[in-house]
């Protein structure tokens, strides 16, 4: 370990909001419960969420992970991940007789359920978004068919559709909202009568953490991300940084962070995708500190009090409640 008086770190500036969304805080929550109600072992199709110390800490509770629905015996208690499934794996598991539990994050089922409804009016669909992530295959899977993934500007230009004038949008909650919104516009050049999300699908803790990382980067000399290599939206965060002209490195635990980052860097930017917890954060300003980091400062950002209910038969009531202090993004 560097010596801290070589004062290869400055200080650190943390960026607001970070971390947990109440969807991600929701799912944790649930595996958490079941748990707590129904005794290990507890089966969930997919990693809950997309980070390793998250899943771990579960695995180490008695939540097992799995993939294939094969896996899980009868009787069993399955919960579905925060990505969402496909109309496929829901009917599945109803066969199999499990006891299922969703925690698909409440903002993936509106556009799931914006799907259902808009297929019933004869609407054909473009997905924005990037293949085999596991919210795209939940979403495009709401439908046998009618449904086309753009992943990019040349995608849209490719892309055949039955009627243009019957044509909707959907994306991917966790992309960049630029990204997107670069796609979209071509899609609306393309397709003039395409219809537009009556809310923008990406959720509101990827757009804010996005804002904070265009609001911090040019204030500091090197980003750090805190997720895991599977999270699209700390992918999403660590590649906007670096667009802003800020090197960004993402790190899945203080352990990933090297000290040759940091030679002629001083100030540094932390942010977390939405499925790291603080408990990282935390660990990596300790780590920063050890490597000369003196101080330590919050950047003003917004607020976030949004809450998701719990689902009933877990101690849920179908009511909003307040989300676990332990979990608080503080």
């Amino acid at each position: 370990m560097s010596n801290p008086a070589s004062h290869r770190v400055d200080d650190v500036l943390l960026a607001e909001p970070r971390g947990f969304c109440a969807g991600v805080d929701r799912a944790i929550e649930i595996v958490e419960r079941a748990l707590a109600q129904f005794g290990a072992p507890i089966y969930v199709r997919h990693e809950i969420v997309h980070n390793t110390y998250v899943v771990n800490d579960l695995k180490a509770k008695g939540a097992i992970f799995i993939e294939d629905l094969a896996d899980v015996p009868p009787g069993a208690t399955l919960i579905f991940s925060a990505h969402g499934v496909s109309q496929e794996v829901r009917r599945e598991a109803d066969a199999r007789g499990f006891s299922v539990f969703d925690a698909t994050c409440p903002l993936v089922t509106k556009v799931h359920v914006e799907v259902a409804k808009l297929r019933r009016e004869g609407y054909e669909f473009l997905m924005i978004g990037h293949k085999g992530h596991p919210e795209v295959e939940g979403t495009m899977g709401q439908l046998h068919d009618g449904i086309y993934l753009v992943e990019d500007e040349a995608d849209v230009a490719r892309v055949q559709v039955s009627d243009p004038s019957k044509l909707a949008v959907v994306t991917q909650t966790t992309l960049s909202v630029d990204d997107a919104a670069a796609i979209l516009e071509a899609i609306k050049v393309r397709f003039p009568q395409v219809r537009e999300p009556k809310q923008q699908d990406i959720c509101y803790a990827t757009q804010n953490r996005q804002d904070a990382v265009k609001i911090m980067a040019p204030q500091v000399d090197v980003v750090i991300v805190v997720g895991s290599p599977t999270s699209s939206n700390s992918n999403r965060l660590r590649e906007l940084a670096e667009r802003l002209g800020t090197p960004a490195y993402m790190v899945d635990c203080p352990e990933d962070l090297h000290e040759a980052w940091f030679d002629g860097r001083p100030r540094v930017g932390l942010t977390a995708g939405a499925s790291a917890p603080d408990v990282l954060v935390q660990q990596v300003i300790a780590r920063l500190r050890a490597l000369g980091a003196v101080a330590v400062r919050r950047m003003q950002g917004v607020e976030e009090h949004v809450r998701f209910p719990l689902p009933k038969g877990l101690g849920g009531t179908g009511l909003d409640r307040p989300l676990p202090t332990e979990r608080s993004q503080g």
